[in-house]
């Protein structure tokens, strides 16, 4: 077998270095320049406005089969494939035989790549850990990108969602590892509440923490639904059965900002500071109160979602800018309103005076296997291709809009979208657009000078979005924060998780938490980590 095997890998080479042989020459004798196996520059990469435009363009070398693997969003799922227009356009346009392996982020996710890297790692996939791909470098399993990703491989994805410099600061163990996807520069995070329930109660919105905490023992105690049965509760979130998780605003109450801040000239982990002794206190004094959903620390995301949804509690945080949005039929807003029609969602801010996070850096991002590209590098440039595809115009409106003509329609610069074309063949077969959405994960039409017009979205939905206009945040330091070589950050922060849940199971308060964050900075290197941050931030300007 394993003979057949190798002859069959000899046999394919053979027949490469002929195929490679034979579009040289052509190449040489003809002025359509195609794609070849080097990523050299052409006439289709080199100029954005073009890359993927061309309806007729020939596919690109050897159909080959890919199998990548992304992150999906709750409540999607790829359709029929021969309802998949995004799926056909790309096999047709390059060539290509995708398969895209989905699942909702997360451990189980984590888990499935960690199985993939040990026995058949995906051609390409959007990575998840908490630390970037950070570990998977230091195991010699990421594939060096310096001859895949440049301005004239992907000349897209350089000129409308990143920059040579960023991707620079953006890199790990001092080589070109990864590059990050497309990210929205704004931030969502923001605190919903069920404005009817106040109502209901006749209560106003808080704007402040105590307000904040007087809501969720009158959601608990008053039956704000009315259905005369105490079965609601104030918040919930998602602990996994592993973590308390960043949702709880008790740590914005004790000056924790998201994920991290600059204070006194110092770098704060919101996560580990000392101020989580008092984060712990209060988060306790809530469950001990029996404010919180009961199930919080089992429940595994989106599950706290669908609790609110079904009318469990009336507090959660939604970090996307359609969250509950009229216009999102995946929503929460909608969705409830399928169970409540009087239901309404509405973000609230009980921390005006306080920075509720800092603003987005490079996050999430897409890697390749160093097996991969050593035994096959034409699966890494089909790959970067189809990538920088999804990263034009064109790419991008297929993926967010569907099929001009049928699902919107172009005047100039104006998308409008057809909605029953659009709930048909895309929300009604799994709302499957949002998993290709997988590379530009946001809304961000203005990037090609673009606006949208969109019937379904309402007065509410716009008042929504006026609303994180008005949220403070605090400045991205634009640095990429690397761990020291060697360092276990996944055991780093599971041994922060292990211990914080059992100070709020266990001990039920957080007085153990200085000896805990003691055993965080010296055995588990904590003050490493941190120092490594501070001399990152350091040399950058942020601190001096």
């Amino acid at each position: 077998m394993k003979g057949l095997k190798k002859g069959l890998k000899n046999g394919f080479k053979t027949g490469m270095l002929i195929f490679l042989a034979l579009t040289f020459l052509l190449a040489a004798c003809s002025s359509n320049k195609e794609s070849g196996s080097t990523p050299q520059p052409s006439d289709s990469t080199t100029k954005p406005e073009q890359t993927g435009e061309g309806k007729g363009d020939t596919p690109k070398g050897e159909k080959i089969k890919l199998n990548w693997l992304v992150p999906s969003q709750p409540n999607t799922n790829l359709p029929d494939p021969n309802k998949d227009f995004v799926k056909k356009m790309i096999e047709e346009k390059f060539n290509v035989e995708l398969k895209l392996d989905y699942m909702i982020a997360g451990q189980d996710f984590i888990n499935k790549t960690n199985l993939l890297l040990a026995s058949t790692p995906p051609d390409m996939w959007r990575d998840g850990t908490p630390d970037g791909g950070n570990q998977y470098a230091l195991d010699g399993l990421l594939a060096d990108l310096t001859p895949f990703v440049t301005p004239e491989t992907m000349p897209n994805y350089y000129k409308y969602w990143t920059t040579e410099k960023e991707l620079k600061a953006y890199q790990v163990q001092n080589k070109f590892f990864r590059a990050p996807v497309p990210f929205d520069r704004n931030i969502y995070r923001t605190y919903y509440i069920r404005k009817d329930w106040l109502d209901n109660l006749k209560l106003e919105v808080p704007t402040s923490y105590d307000e904040y905490v007087d809501v969720l023992r009158k959601f608990r105690n008053d039956d704000p639904d009315g259905n005369k049965k105490k079965d609601t509760y104030g918040f919930t979130t998602a602990g996994g059965g592993a973590t308390i998780g960043l949702d709880w605003p008790e740590y914005i109450h004790q000056g924790l900002t998201f994920p991290r801040k600059i204070e006194n000239n110092q770098y704060v982990d919101m996560q580990t500071d000392a101020r989580v002794e008092q984060v712990i206190d209060d988060i306790t004094k809530r469950i001990a109160e029996d404010l919180i959903d009961p199930d919080w620390f089992l429940n595994k995301a989106p599950q706290h979602i669908e609790k609110a949804i079904q009318g469990k509690a009336g507090v959660i945080l939604g970090s996307t800018a359609n969250f509950a949005l009229d216009s999102n039929p995946q929503g929460i807003e909608v969705r409830t309103k399928q169970l409540y029609p009087n239901a309404n969602w509405v973000p609230m801010n009980i921390f005006p005076d306080s920075p509720m996070a800092v603003k987005p850096s490079p996050a999430g991002p897409f890697l390749f296997a160093k097996q991969v590209a050593e035994k096959d590098p034409e699966k890494v440039k089909r790959s970067i291709e189809i990538l920088d595809w999804l990263a034009s115009e064109e790419g991008y409106l297929l993926t967010h809009y569907g099929v001009e003509g049928q699902h919107y329609t172009r005047e100039g610069s104006t998308i409008k979208l057809n909605v029953d074309a659009f709930t048909t063949d895309v929300i009604k077969q799994g709302d499957f657009l949002q998993i290709w959405q997988f590379f530009t994960p946001f809304e961000a039409p203005q990037i090609f000078n673009l606006s949208v017009l969109d019937p379904r979205q309402t007065d509410r939905d716009r008042d929504i979005l006026q609303f994180f206009l008005k949220t403070k945040l605090n400045e991205n330091e634009g640095v990429s924060f690397i761990p020291p070589q060697g360092f276990d950050l996944a055991g780093f922060r599971k041994r922060q998780s292990e211990l914080q849940v059992k100070a709020i199971l266990e001990d039920k308060s957080g007085k153990n938490w200085p000896q805990y964050r003691e055993e965080l900075m010296t055995k588990y290197k904590g003050n490493d980590l941190f120092g490594a941050y501070t001399e990152i931030l350091r040399a950058a300007g942020a601190i001096k």
